[in-house]
């Protein structure tokens, strides 16, 4: 019986993308703009916000209309065709329509701003102003066109147009009566009664699309960790080149050291006592008699960091006791967590005798 051997490609595994991208390739996208939002998100929101100004504002601005109308015919209804004057009134009209308009462009501004900065934070990114011939690339449009992502667009389109449609119809079928009667009403309760079907029906259809939108910004989130993905090698690549990174090494290094630091700045009031040379180092000991052969160094350090754990001793009535020799063989020759060794025993039994009598403990 014949046997069939297979070979076995085992780098096909390892290029394969399956694991999440590590923060320094989240930070490295971010600066070129590769982020995950909803676009649609920000258009709903600001169509919402820009429908309950006028759903709250909206008879003063038809007020500020009705003026601005009857003083434009009542100026200009007399006034003679001229050049000069029809600059003049059309120059007029645009100030007192900008005016006008200006409290709604304000608020879809910032309500774009703040939703665009909700879901990405603060971004800004020259880089993409900058002219690309890849934009214009007849191949990718065409990659882009025929696409999952233009699938997906194309199903949102039609989802935004049916749930649009369907609120529109149950709306203007719920105010079918009001509506058939706005024709026997005067003018302006009949412009009163369709302004506020109106308005109803875009806050209705404002907040439908943040519900789609909100789907959407799960599908980009989702698109998004898919896109990122890295395989086993690209993260081994990766780390690679972080570690040969001078730069990358010493931030690192100088984090290492500040969380050192921090570390043994918390122990230092567990000490018994702060040996100090005067101004230049500072040792802390800490012994406890059950669970200690020897005093232990839980802190040290020299100039500015001596300062600031003689400084943490007086907050917390820790005993400072000045021995310059001491302290800097203390320092010199001990590291954080070493126990005494035996030639600084009696040194530092009579200060911690000491110590000791002055807080009454045996």
């Amino acid at each position: 019986m014949t046997k069939l051997r297979y070979s076995v490609d085992l780098q096909y595994f390892a290029g394969e993308k399956t694991e999440k991208a590590t923060p320094h390739k989240r930070e490295e996208g971010r600066k070129k703009g590769q982020v995950f939002k909803s676009a649609d998100l920000c258009t709903a929101v600001s169509m919402l916000a820009i429908f309950l100004y006028f759903r709250f504002a909206g008879g003063g601005v038809i007020e500020q209309l009705a003026k601005m109308m009857g003083q434009f015919f009542n100026v200009n209804l007399d006034m003679s065709v001229t050049e000069q004057n029809v600059h003049k009134m059309f120059s007029d009209l645009s100030i007192q329509v900008l005016k006008l308009l200006l409290p709604t462009l304000i608020i879809a501004l910032v309500v774009g701003a703040a939703s665009q900065i909700f879901q990405v934070g603060f971004l800004f990114l020259p880089d993409s102003l900058m002219f690309k011939s890849e934009r214009i690339s007849l191949l990718k449009g065409l990659k882009r066109t025929y696409s999952l992502r233009a699938i997906v667009e194309l199903l949102k389109s039609m989802l935004k147009i049916i749930f649009v449609g369907m609120i529109t119809f149950v709306i203007l079928w719920m105010n079918r009566q009001s509506i058939a009667q706005s024709a026997s009403q005067p003018l302006t309760e009949s412009v009163r009664t369709l302004s506020q079907i109106m308005l109803n029906m875009g806050i209705a259809v404002s907040i439908a699309l943040i519900a789609l939108s909100l789907l959407d910004y799960l599908y980009q989130k989702y698109d998004y960790e898919k896109n990122m993905r890295m395989s086993k090698q690209d993260i081994k690549d990766e780390f690679k080149t972080i570690e040969g990174n001078p730069q990358i090494k010493s931030k690192i290094k100088e984090r290492q050291k500040q969380m050192a630091l921090n570390r043994m700045m918390q122990e230092v009031p567990n000490a018994d006592v702060i040996i100090t040379n005067p101004t230049h180092f500072a040792v802390a000991l800490q012994y406890d008699a059950k669970e200690m052969n020897a005093p232990k160094v839980i802190a040290k350090g020299a100039d500015l960091i001596a300062l600031r754990i003689k400084e943490i001793a007086k907050e917390n009535q820790i005993v400072i006791v000045e021995k310059k020799p001491l302290a800097r063989a203390l320092y010199h020759h001990l590291e954080i967590g070493d126990s005494i060794p035996e030639e600084f025993f009696k040194a530092v039994a009579e200060i911690l005798a000491y110590v000791y009598r002055l807080k009454g403990k045996a």
